[in-house]
């Protein structure tokens, strides 16, 4: 790269504190009360209600603008290519979620109606999803095991599962997790919380999405293998159930695993021609789609459930559901897995949306995200869906064929309403193992986040170990308290970060007013006299007395050892004159006639000890990366100031933002002694306050020029 032209920059001014550059700048101490913001916030006007109505319902202000020369044949490719997915993929979803495969089919619908009229996102594809349909179904197989609905079997003289009821309590238990959730988006979104989605940083929700892939791996392969394990719930209930499963593989199905391996192989097959022709194709190949169809025709014909055992999807009733008010008694037993739902579906589809909003140029509002995916879980939940949020594949289909506007999604739900109106019941000889195999084949890209650690870890260590304990968490604790655990983890890293900061005592790069860490740079140099010291984080509870030590470390002045050699020579000072004062009143009482002169002369021998040539005269706090103070770092502060000034050595802060000096203020910092004339604005103004307070004692008022340069 070319060398840049240099450009030279003259100043001259007075050496500012905080002090004279409040009265320079004139600060406002004009300061908005809560009372005032709470008025604010309830004032209405016309325009303000008009925007206000516009934000919660945005459709009332995109649609009337809706272009149809421009996004309409766009938006009905996308919306028919959509819907074509999203047939197979609620279907094999709603087995993730343990509820019968047509309740994906619902929760393809009805959210995604809702999402069309109150979602802000233009390209996301809203409905079924991998995670959440696993994480659902960790809930419904818990609270309505195979275990509770047992009947006694006369023909067989055993015990069979009485299917009808047991899915029946899971659509319940599905519903009212579903509910819940909404009701707690809703409720996030109306507080403004929508910056909770900050505590998911990617590698955590990277890892946790991988981790959570493997537990969609693993409760497919009943499927696959055509055989029942025990069910397993809590901590470690992935390992149990990998251990059942390998000792029931002797007893597979062998017509089950032929049908997964041949569509597997299939699937593969063609989403790689997919890829391959990505460019030349108009639309990509519904080749989940075809393999439904082709499927459904084979066993059909076949009858694969009547000769080769292989379990089929069974019936599928026609026409929708009524609407159904989830049972308020689950509420209490779900509402932890509700709030892991909520938080991870909001997660993944804000992440996804703000992508393709920086893409192609317009606004998601994280807010308003809540309040859509809230009420399209909750309308959704009172129809008996199951927790939706968005899918990266349907997305990026959204996109590639053409899709401009939520118009695509709505014209998606029209596609599957058809379906399950009209010819839903085609698909009840469909092997579930096609189904299992669809999403095998779904997760590739998922299996691909593996890639993630050594990219990370050659950009950044911490974030490599949050991705890889994120998803050690999920595999091991499940979905919801891996979830929990990986964010608890992910804080601790922060914790340790600013803990454990990088501490450095600053130089000044010669000729300029620059200031850097002399570890660092060869041609830095220390100020003669001064130590200038700064953290790189800033300075609260948990890292102050670190901050205390490292400043003594750096230093070299044990500031410990120095106030007890002191006190200690007090101590002597006092016990001298003691001795002395007792020996002069002895004197006295013997020379009653001794001049009085000679008296004081003899009490008043004092040692005055000299400082330590040593010591700096004057330490500089660069407080610059400090955005805010607690009050045990108010007191650290204080405390420095105090212990380094009994020994001589003055100590002054730079750098401190507005936050900081307010803290320093309401933490009682200042005094009659101390007060702002000890902040600057930078450390050069600091530097040279000190050099001319050195050299000019006496001349206070004296003008010091800056370097000039």
């Amino acid at each position: 790269m070319a060398d840049r032209k240099r450009v030279g920059y003259s100043v001259q001014r007075q050496v500012l504190d905080e002090g004279a550059l409040d009265i320079m700048a004139e600060k406002s101490d004009v300061k908005t009360t809560l009372s005032e913001r709470v008025k604010d916030s309830v004032r209405c006007s016309g325009p303000r209600l008009r925007r206000c109505l516009l934000g919660c319902v945005p459709v009332v202000s995109w649609l009337p603008r809706y272009s149809i020369r421009d996004n309409a044949l766009g938006d009905l490719v996308s919306g028919l290519s959509v819907g074509v997915m999203q047939l197979p993929q609620g279907m094999a979803y709603a087995m993730l979620a343990a509820v019968p495969p047509v309740f994906g089919l619902y929760a393809s619908f009805y959210p995604v109606l809702v999402y069309f009229i109150f979602g802000t996102s233009k390209h996301i594809s809203v409905g079924t999803y991998a995670v959440m349909s696993v994480m659902t179904g960790g809930v419904t197989e818990r609270l309505a095991p195979d275990s509770n609905f047992l009947i006694w079997n006369n023909v067989t003289n055993s015990s069979v599962v009485d299917v009808l009821a047991r899915d029946a309590e899971r659509v319940r238990v599905a519903a009212a997790v579903t509910f819940v959730s909404g009701l707690f988006q809703i409720l996030l979104g109306v507080v403004r919380f929508g910056f909770v989605v900050t505590y998911l940083s990617e590698p955590l929700v990277r890892g946790y999405t991988t981790g959570a892939a493997i537990h969609v791996i693993v409760s497919q392969l009943k499927y696959t293998f055509g055989i029942s394990p025990k069910r397993y719930s809590g901590p470690f209930s992935l390992i149990y159930t990998v251990l059942e499963i390998c000792y029931l593989v002797p007893e597979t199905n062998i017509g089950t695993l032929v049908v997964s391996i041949v569509s597997i192989i299939g699937l593969i097959i063609v989403k790689e021609l997919n890829a391959y022709l990505g460019k030349r194709l108009p639309v990509p190949i519904p080749v989940e789609l075809i393999a439904v169809i082709i499927a459904t025709i084979v066993s059909w014909q076949v009858n694969l459930q009547g000769k080769y055992g292989v379990d089929v999807v069974g019936d599928i009733p026609s026409g929708l559901q009524p609407p159904v008010l989830p049972a308020a008694s689950l509420f209490g037993q779900v509402i932890g897995d509700a709030i892991a739902l909520s938080v991870v579906g909001y997660g993944i589809a804000i992440s996804l949306g703000r992508i393709f909003a920086l893409k192609y140029g317009y606004k998601v509002d994280s807010n308003q995200e809540l309040i859509a995916l809230g009420l399209s879980n909750s309308v959704g939940g009172v129809f008996q869906c199951f927790p939706i949020s968005c899918s990266m594949s349907r997305s990026m289909v959204q996109e590639n064929t053409g899709g401009n506007t939520q118009v695509a999604g709505a014209l998606s739900a029209v596609v599957i309403l058809f379906i399950t109106l009209w010819i839903g019941t085609l698909f009840e000889d469909l092997p579930k193992a096609v189904l299992a195999a669809i999403i095998y084949v779904n997760l590739h890209g998922m299996m691909k986040q593996f890639m993630d650690i050594p990219d990370l870890w050659r950009r950044n260590t911490v974030d490599m170990v949050v991705w890889v304990a994120t998803f050690i968490l999920t595999v091991l604790f499940n979905p919801d308290l891996g979830l929990a655990a990986s964010i608890a983890f992910s804080m601790l890293t922060v914790i340790f970060r600013t803990q454990l900061p990088k501490y450095s005592l600053l130089g000044q790069v010669p000729d300029t007013d620059i200031y850097r860490p002399m570890e660092d740079y060869n041609q830095v140099r220390q100020v003669p006299g001064l130590v200038i010291f700064r953290s790189s984080a800033t300075l609260y509870f948990a890292n102050a007395e670190m901050y205390q030590d490292a400043l003594a470390e750096k230093s070299g002045i044990d500031i410990g050892k120095i106030l007890s050699a002191k006190k200690k020579q007090e101590a002597k000072r006092k016990r001298h004159e003691k001795r002395e004062a007792k020996k002069a009143s002895k004197k006295k009482a013997l020379e009653m006639g001794a001049p009085e002169k000679e008296e004081q002369k003899d009490i008043a021998t004092i040692e005055v000890e000299e400082r330590d040539p040593s010591l700096p005269r004057a330490i500089v706090l660069d407080l610059s990366p400090a955005n805010f103070l607690d009050t045990v770092g108010v007191k650290t502060l204080r405390n420095i100031q105090r212990d380094y000034g009994d020994v001589g050595i003055k100590v002054v802060l730079s750098g401190c933002q507005s936050g900081v000096v307010e803290s320093l203020q309401s933490g009682g910092f200042f005094n009659d002694k101390v007060t702002k004339c000890c902040l600057f604005s930078s450390v050069h103004d600091a530097v040279l306050h000190l050099q001319s307070h050195h050299r000019h004692t006496d001349s206070e008022d004296e003008e010091v020029v800056a370097t000039h340069f």
